[in-house]
């Protein structure tokens, strides 16, 4: 599922004109962008958390010509999957 089909779906589960599904979906992606940006974490329950992990800097290797490079430490933003979620998944194995 990509943000349209999201969007499309929201529109027609409360039936809501797509303008106010798409104002009310790009709100949510925005303020958890906004809330990860600054360092916070996102936890929904039975869907799972949205954390950011730091990772040090460390020598890496240009794979095209093997000479080293010092890759920078950054931030990234790490999902971890809920318990319902995980359940739900696996449920059709």
């Amino acid at each position: 599922m990509n943000k349209s089909e999201l969007i499309e779906t929201l529109s027609q589960d409360i039936d809501i004109p797509h303008r106010e599904a798409a104002a009310i979906t790009n709100t949510i992606i925005e303020t958890m962008t906004e809330a990860l940006a600054k360092g916070d974490s996102i936890e929904i329950r039975g869907f799972g958390s949205f954390v950011i992990k730091n990772y040090g800097s460390y020598e890496g290797r240009n794979p095209k010509t093997g000479e080293k490079i010092k890759v920078k430490p950054k931030k990234l933003p790490f999902f971890k999957v809920g318990k319902d979620l995980r359940e739900q998944v696996n449920k059709n194995k």
